[in-house]
């Protein structure tokens, strides 16, 4: 693989990871997002990758929703509850959640050293020939 092939693959990994780390961050953000029971809960992001046919890299193939019924809690001192004192709250996992941003950091860190690397070798291929 040339240098520029691999600074374009390790590119959609690191675009993938930031994909992933906004729809996880989003996810965390919301966690403890309540709504009426009459609506609809906070839908979890989970971002959706493919490998690219030709096997240089990866894209965000969609994005799904998780589940819009969420959980039902009682908390009747919250002003959205309902006369029987529920709210609905997302059904996020926030272990799992933090369990993929580490996931995605780690990968995000990787791809961008790729790139520095690839980079740092295209740098000194130039500079063989000025010597």
């Amino acid at each position: 693989m040339s240098i520029f092939g691999a600074m374009n693959t390790a590119g959609s990994g690191l675009l993938l990871h930031r994909t992933w780390l906004d729809a996880i961050s989003d996810n965390i953000a919301n966690v403890n997002t309540a709504t009426p029971t009459s609506g609809s809960a906070f839908q979890a992001r989970y971002v959706v990758a493919q490998a690219r046919g030709n096997g240089t890299g990866v894209d965000v193939a969609g994005i799904q929703l998780g589940s819009a019924q969420g959980r039902l809690v009682q908390d009747p001192s919250n002003p959205l509850a309902d006369a029987r004192g529920y709210v609905r709250m997302p059904d996020v996992d926030l272990g799992d959640q933090m369990t993929q941003l580490i996931m995605s950091q780690r990968g995000y860190q990787a791809n961008l050293a790729t790139v520095e690397r690839a980079q740092s070798a295209y740098q000194q291929a130039i500079g063989l020939g000025h010597s």
